[in-house]
């Protein structure tokens, strides 16, 4: 997927486009995660669509619920969402970030007289 260290680094129009990718990635992760959310809490707590886009928006970006759970199936759909909301957020992290940690590692890595994309 990414250059090996005898590869030369990336121009930075090709790493702009890299980055593009993996954002649209994570943007692909974050809608299907959400999409999860919103029918999760529709379903098992009977509320309105938009007040399950609210609860899962709110719970996928960590900020907390915003009613609180009134029957049981609710209760263990939203404790599951907030842990598969963390994996999720910390697997966005990753996602996001390799390309520049590799990036980073690369550059090291070549000797001097190789560094072309910087």
């Amino acid at each position: 997927m990414y250059e090996s260290k005898a590869e030369p680094l990336l121009s930075w129009r090709q790493f702009a486009n890299r980055m593009l990718g993996h954002l649209a990635v994570g943007a692909a992760i974050i809608a299907v995660a959400l999409v999860l959310g919103i029918c999760g809490y529709h379903w098992s707590e009977g509320i309105p669509w938009i007040d399950a886009l609210l609860e899962a928006s709110m719970i996928l970006s960590g900020m907390g619920p915003v009613h609180e759970p009134q029957y049981t199936a609710g209760k263990l759909f939203a404790s599951a969402y907030a842990l598969f909301s963390g994996v999720v957020f910390l697997g966005l992290v990753a996602v996001i970030v390799a390309p520049v940690i590799h990036r980073v590692l690369h550059k090291f890595h070549l000797d001097d007289g190789d560094r072309s994309g910087s």
